[in-house]
């Protein structure tokens, strides 16, 4: 039912309006074509203020607000990475609240500690070699771990244990044809 519909409903009980009229139903479905537009921009508002129910214009606002692009591909990751960025407070600074926060950012990352309690290592578990988007990488968890510590990125790399496990000798490698970086990316 439309705002003025409701309009005429309510002052209906009152008596002093003759409704035969157009001029009186008309101006009151005017003041209601208005109020029904200001309850769909309402309800639209609503709707992007919330993280869970925002679209590409709410969850596009929260992104510039928080000045960091996650990088999350599809709508459902984007809200999960910007509700993890939205975690971050005071006391987000344990080990187990970084690394859910970077889970959530869909960072396979993990943060640990070293013997100096300035000095942290992220390594890339399940991620032979260098990772493709380093750089994006590197700014979102800089941007989210302590600004005052030293931050040390370690990757995993092939060794030549783990190529003498999968090949036994040169010549079966060179048939396959792989390129260094194919093995890293196989996790050899």
């Amino acid at each position: 039912m439309s705002y003025g519909q409701n309009l005429r409903d309510l002052l209906s009980p009152l008596g002093v309006y003759r409704w035969e009229g157009a001029y009186q139903w008309a101006e009151l479905q005017c003041e209601g074509m208005v109020l029904d537009q200001v309850a769909e921009d309402l309800a639209l508002t609503c709707r992007e203020m919330n993280l869970a129910t925002a679209g590409e214009e709410g969850l596009g606002a929260v992104r510039d607000l928080l000045g960091v692009d996650p990088g999350s591909r599809d709508r459902e990751d984007l809200r999960l990475a910007l509700a993890a960025l939205l975690r971050i407070d005071g006391g987000s600074f344990t080990l187990a609240a970084m690394n859910d926060t970077l889970r959530g950012c869909g960072i396979t990352a993990r943060v640990e500690e070293t013997g100096d309690p300035l000095h942290l290592v992220v390594s890339f578990p399940g991620v032979s070699g260098i990772p493709d988007d380093l750089g994006r990488i590197q700014t979102i968890i800089e941007g989210i771990l302590p600004c005052h510590v030293w931050v040390e990125y370690t990757m995993t790399s092939i060794t030549w244990a783990s190529l003498e496990s999968r090949f036994r000798d040169w010549d079966s490698l060179e048939e396959t044809g792989a390129l260094w970086t194919d093995l890293e990316k196989e996790g050899v």
